[in-house]
């Protein structure tokens, strides 16, 4: 990361914090840089700028977010951004049927970084996140030794409500629970994805 993108990440860390007040709880895993997937409830842009912010400087490193590459390429300012200073892995929204969404979050984790995920796909305004897409079972079915840490991440929709710009100063938090049992043989891509949602939506009550 170069000078400039390290004062911005500090600029932005600080003003997300000031904003939100971006609370981590650790209540069933420490903040400890080891490889992970961070999965989470999806309601606002600024999720994953909220848990990016959360986590100790030295995670942030090695961590990087999932961003639709259509939308934060757009402008000079977001591509420089979401490249240098979060070091974005970019998906293809629209993509052609020889392509595989998940080869750049593959290459990622190949090449030792954490990610930040959100399995549902698509942001929702219900307050229980819709069901998971396959994403995060082929994820866990490649990779059996990335620890899967599950989080909610409470009130950014009301910060960054959908269809807003301008975010309203409230308290917000993120909670991190207990790692998620690897995918065990014979469980099916359903019954494992409904138990990743569980672990999210359990911390719910954790974070009230």
């Amino acid at each position: 990361m170069s000078a400039a993108a390290d004062s911005v990440g500090l600029l932005l860390s600080f003003l997300a914090r000031l904003i939100t007040g971006a609370q981590g709880h650790w209540y069933g895993c420490p903040p400890k840089a080891e490889q992970r997937i961070y999965f989470a409830n999806h309601q606002s842009h600024l999720d994953w700028v909220l848990i990016w912010a959360a986590l100790p400087r030295d995670l942030r490193a090695r961590t990087r977010p999932i961003a639709a590459k259509d939308y934060w390429t757009a402008s000079p300012l977001r591509h420089w951004i979401t490249r240098e200073v979060f070091n974005a892995v970019y998906v293809a929204r629209q993509r052609t049927d020889d392509q595989d969404p998940l080869e750049p979050l593959v290459e990622a984790l190949r090449s030792g970084d954490s990610l930040v995920i959100f399995p549902e796909g698509t942001r929702s305004n219900r307050g229980d996140p819709q069901a998971f897409k396959s994403g995060l079972y082929h994820l866990a079915e490649q990779f059996p030794t990335v620890q899967l840490i599950p989080a909610w991440i409470d009130n950014v929709q009301r910060v960054m409500p959908k269809g807003e710009v301008v975010p309203v100063p409230i308290l917000c938090s993120v909670t991190f629970g207990a790692p998620l049992a690897p995918l065990t043989p014979g469980e099916s891509k359903r019954d494992f994805l409904d138990r990743a949602r569980a672990a999210v939506v359990v911390l719910k009550d954790v974070a009230a």
